[in-house]
């Protein structure tokens, strides 16, 4: 994750996080073809290469991604994938977020429309998600064990969709109508980090009994009710993070840093009366003192910290 964390730029290192970091689903398993930004090792170096020049200068890049209406977090992922294929060195974006309709209702919206540098021209569905797991390791898991943390959100139910609506709308007749010659060659584009309740054990090495569909190396994080929190933070410095944070780590300046102990005790307060999931990082100091920048503190690990009464609700809520 090296050729992530070292953009300084928060939104050029989420971009760079997009581009680089591991898929949720297996290759073989995912059940359609998964989608390769930077598909050989010559693409890849172009891509970092493209991407240092972007975070030496991101003006562009924040026009298009820093804008009031992007509030969402799938909208904001859209809008730095949008840039990457208008700007970047080895892809051209032909269209994006089309609606298809009939005369009767939405049928749906492509998200990318798209010809790589070998000529292939390729329909791209993005998802950008983070799931909680529910379950006590009877037997193994299903991705109906993986749940939103507000509880409306299942995957599942996402993967599910893509597979037999997304991915085949720009197969339609209807869509053939509106202009944008075929055949498309639809792609899945799912990134994100799925969340195990920390027991004690490992959750990073976390392999047995976990579905087919997820690839094995996907990122990884913890979550624990809000009482288990407080038992264990200890003097851990903690920091919580917004929506539009949750996609790439960071690293710390020293001025940053010596706010960790206020942050970890406003926390701390709201953790005291949370009533609903929120999404924390825990950073510890780093030998690797980076004089360019001052950082000092890197990102020890992510979790989830949920009210004492969730894990019954997402029990029910996974089925």
């Amino acid at each position: 994750m090296n050729e992530i964390t070292s953009f300084h730029d928060p939104a050029v290192r989420n971009l760079a996080w997009l581009l680089f970091s591991p898929d949720l689903l297996s290759v073989s398993r995912a059940g359609a073809p998964l989608a390769r930004p930077a598909a050989t090792e010559s693409e890849g170096a172009a891509t970092l290469v493209w991407l240092d020049a972007l975070d030496r200068d991101p003006a562009a890049l924040h026009a298009q991604v820093h804008k009031p209406s992007l509030t969402r977090l799938g909208f904001y992922a859209e809008a730095l994938l949008e840039y990457f294929l208008m700007r970047g060195p080895h892809a051209r974006l032909i269209a994006a977020n089309i609606p298809l309709r009939t005369a009767e209702r939405t049928l749906g919206e492509v998200d990318f429309l798209l010809e790589n540098v070998r000529g292939e021209r390729l329909h791209w569905e993005l998802a950008v998600k983070f799931y909680l797991h529910i379950g006590e390791g009877e037997g193994a898991a299903t991705l109906a064990h993986y749940v939103g943390p507000n509880l409306q959100d299942r995957f599942d139910l996402k993967h599910a969709r893509l597979l037999n609506h997304q991915l085949g709308l720009s197969a339609r007749d209807e869509f053939a109508s509106l202009g944008f010659e075929g055949p498309w060659r639809a792609e899945l584009f799912v990134k994100g980090r799925l969340f195990y309740r920390d027991d004690g054990h490992d959750y990073r090495s976390r392999a047995s009994n976990l579905p087919p569909e997820l690839a094995g190396d996907h990122l990884r994080g913890w979550w624990k009710t809000a009482s288990e929190w407080r038992d264990s933070k200890a003097d851990g410095l903690f920091a919580s993070l917004p929506r539009l944070g949750w996609m790439a780590e960071r690293t710390l300046s020293a001025q940053e840093g010596d706010a960790l102990v206020e942050q970890t005790a406003m926390l701390s307060e709201r953790v005291a009366t949370l009533s609903s999931p929120i999404m924390v990082a825990r950073y510890e100091r780093y030998d690797g003192y980076d004089r360019a920048t001052g950082n000092v503190w890197r990102e020890h690990s992510r979790g989830f910290i949920v009210p004492d009464e969730w894990p019954a609700r997402a029990a029910d809520f996974a089925g």
